[in-house]
């Protein structure tokens, strides 16, 4: 089994990590491919009510979700499901998925996946947030994300169906 050893000396406070402003919502990147030998990313995210995701599907990693605060309604394949605090969800590779905060308030979750590649898609369209309120919403260059998630195996096939 392969384990990375953790110096305590140097390791970085998970409530360190700062804070970024990626597609409307807060995000903090607690573990990427750099920290994971390459195999896992976990991201907590902050959503405000009414955002969603865009309906997709991942080609080379399964994403999992776990809800800390608020409500989420995800649609995985044609299943959905309303998700409170406690609640898991999973969206294998190759089945199209996605989730709208549904609560009147935001939502925090965990999302993990079986790679790296998700940390390194939100590095790569997110920017340092100013701080660790939610950011005002603003429409995404679509062409950007749908070109940006295919390089980190992700399709992106539409808004959310509901």
């Amino acid at each position: 089994m392969l384990m990375t050893a953790i110096n305590t000396d140097t390791a970085t406070p998970v409530a360190a990590v700062p804070p970024r402003e990626f597609l409307s919502t807060l995000v903090w990147i607690k573990a990427d491919g750099i920290a994971t030998a390459g195999t896992q990313s976990l991201i907590e995210i902050l959503a405000p009510p009414g955002w969603a995701t865009p309906w997709h599907n991942h080609l080379t990693h399964d994403e999992y979700f776990y809800i800390l605060e608020g409500e989420v309604t995800a649609q995985v394949g044609d299943t959905r499901v309303v998700l409170r605090p406690g609640d898991y969800a999973f969206g294998p590779r190759g089945v199209p998925h996605g989730y709208r905060v549904t609560g009147s308030g935001p939502a925090r979750l965990l999302m993990m996946t079986g790679d790296r590649d998700f940390a390194e898609f939100v590095k790569e369209m997110s920017q340092p947030a100013a701080g660790d309120k939610l950011p005002s919403p603003t429409e995404p260059d679509i062409e950007k994300v749908v070109a940006t998630a295919a390089r980190y195996g992700m399709e992106i096939l539409g808004p959310m169906p509901f």
